[in-house]
């Protein structure tokens, strides 16, 4: 089904990072289409490729020549996927957002209810994981412990089993199109910039085709990032770490003294002090990497580097913060 061109602004905008999905983006496009005919509202689907390597660029190229809706944003390399979902906020013109991943694995049928949502008044309507289907239960234990990690150590209240799927209303999109830290986790910042929010319930599918592109390694850089731009639990528990071991140190000062004047046999040898080095060596290095992490986010604010760079996208009016290399 190929959508009629129309020159209204989109009232809907969705966005979709997309990274080596060719064996779904077209079915993910005839399922937005499918949704957005029975909305009967103009609307536009901005389809961010994130350096892709399969044939998704040429596929996302192929929908936008034959569909007007298609707006595609082309990496000149791969930055991730917050970065993309980024800049296809960036890019949008809709009066409210949809972020939605291309893998179908968030039902583009939700979006409705979304919508339905946002038209009581809420400004931010986030989708709320009730099942998911095809993750192995190391994954699903993972991610349970992270939210409610994140829910507890951090003062901004993200909600629990939530995605990147939501609905996001204009005043919300310029506001985050202000807030260009490079370690993003957008979930957290959608919660932190506040404005009415409530969350719908929907069942999440199992991969309509390939792998995920979020193994674990990815999850726990994207579990840092949540942690080190929200909390400064980290950095509390370095100190909370130096006062258990100066603590410790203090209790046994008058009890090894006590063993040594009483000439009992414990605590002899060298035993004792390369076990008491280790666990201190331990603990500074601990405390090192932690205030690294912190430091080396400074860093990267420092440089003020874009945030990426498109090889392609559409002409915006006013770009806020990627570096557009095509003259």
């Amino acid at each position: 089904m190929i959508a009629k061109k129309t020159d209204s602004k989109p009232i809907l905008s969705i966005v979709a990072p997309v990274f080596n999905e060719i064996g779904s983006v077209e079915e993910f496009y005839k399922a937005i289409v499918s949704v957005m005919a029975s909305l009967k509202k103009p609307w536009e689907l901005m389809l961010v490729d994130d350096g892709s390597t399969d044939g998704s660029t040429d596929k996302i190229r192929e929908l936008a020549s034959n569909d007007p809706h298609v707006k595609p944003v082309i990496f000149a390399r791969n930055f991730g996927h917050q970065i993309a979902v980024t800049a296809g906020l960036d890019y949008t013109k809709g009066d409210a957002v949809v972020i939605i991943d291309a893998d179908l694995q968030d039902p583009p049928a939700v979006i409705l209810d979304l919508i339905r949502k946002w038209n009581e008044g809420f400004e931010v309507v986030y989708a709320v994981r009730r099942k998911r289907e095809g993750e192995s239960w190391f994954k699903l234990a993972t991610a349970s412990i992270f939210y409610r990690l994140i829910y507890r150590i951090t003062d901004v209240k993200i909600p629990l089993d939530t995605g990147d799927f939501r609905l996001i209303d204009r005043k919300v999109v310029n506001v985050l199109g202000q807030m260009r830290e490079r370690h993003r986790f957008l979930r957290g910042m959608a919660a932190w910039v506040g404005f009415r929010q409530v969350g719908v319930e929907y069942d999440r599918k199992e991969r309509f085709a390939g792998k995920t592109k979020y193994p674990f390694s990815k999850m726990l850089k994207l579990a840092l990032n949540a942690i080190t731009s929200f909390s400064y639990f980290p950095l509390q528990l370095a100190t909370y770490l130096g006062f258990v071991c100066a603590g410790i140190s203090i209790l046994a000062i008058p009890l090894v003294a006590y063993l040594r004047l009483s000439n009992q046999g414990a605590l002899l040898g060298q035993a004792t002090t390369l076990i008491a080095v280790l666990l201190l060596g331990g603990v500074q290095l601990i405390t090192l990497g932690i205030l690294g992490e912190y430091i080396g986010r400074l860093y990267d604010e420092a440089k003020g580097r874009p945030l990426y760079i498109v090889s392609e996208a559409p002409e915006i009016e006013k770009f806020s913060g990627g570096l557009n290399g095509k003259n």
